[in-house]
């Protein structure tokens, strides 16, 4: 876990799962409204998984995201910018030099909205051995490397088979026993008023005796985000769908 304490902002945005792609471009206008400043947030929290791929070290997958990479780092030369890496965009410190990323490990990282403590996550940290050790190796900079040099010598192909297959998965499905797998996960477990992730695509909040618990919707699912307000000493994350005010 983190332990430098981030502020969050009143009126900064927060954006979980997009899976951003040329197959699911959907994002891009909002990111392109907030670069132009046709929008204003204050801050802009990214929650993992707004890349469909973007990996550090894979060259393919820097080149397929560039516009997007570049907008991202001249708004985080304006206004702050908390990246938290997924399970589909990691080793991204040198890709958003201007950014605050945090890789798995830091995650939660640990923040303050006023006087409330929050921890924020993508929300694929916790997991069994057998996870852990896949995600491990996946970020591991020398098999990306090794990774990298493959998918150069064969033209891409394992890149573009795994593009199709991602452009597939259904990220809208609902989570069977999603409460009890949270209170399992995470009840009794950390001290903070707010526990924020994304990672399950569910857009729910439970209320544990010892914290609220947010799951972020999936901007991949009717491009839903959010800002955050305020109302009678709490914490709101208000939800807005971009293409229904385009």
């Amino acid at each position: 876990m983190s332990h430098n304490k981030i502020e969050i902002k009143e009126g900064a945005y927060i954006i979980s799962d997009a899976h951003y792609s040329s197959k699911r471009p959907e994002l891009y206008s909002l990111i392109k409204d907030i670069h132009s400043q046709k929008i204003f947030p204050t801050q802009l929290l990214l929650f993992g998984d707004i890349f469909d791929a973007l990996f550090g070290n894979v060259t393919r997958t820097c080149e397929n995201n560039q516009e997007m990479v570049t907008m991202i780092n001249e708004i985080s030369q304006r206004i702050e910018v908390i990246y938290l890496e997924g399970n589909h965009d990691f080793n991204l410190k040198k890709i958003f030099p201007y950014a605050q990323v945090f890789t798995i490990k830091e995650q939660p990282i640990q923040a303050m909205y006023k006087d409330k403590n929050v921890l924020l996550a993508h929300g694929d940290f916790g997991e069994d051995i057998g996870y852990k050790i896949y995600t491990s190796l996946i970020r591991n900079k020398f098999v990306l490397v090794i990774f990298n040099a493959i998918n150069t010598l064969l033209g891409n192909v394992i890149l573009n088979k795994l593009d199709h297959y991602l452009s597939k998965k259904d990220d809208c499905n609902a989570f069977t026993g999603f409460d009890k797998y949270i209170s399992k996960r995470l009840e009794n477990k950390y001290t903070c008023d707010y526990f924020i992730e994304g990672h399950f695509h569910q857009n729910k909040i439970i209320n544990f005796d010892n914290f609220t618990y947010i799951n972020l919707a999936a901007f991949a699912c009717n491009q839903r985000y959010f800002i955050v307000e305020s109302s009678n000493d709490k914490m709101i994350l208000r939800e807005y769908s971009f293409h229904k005010e385009k």
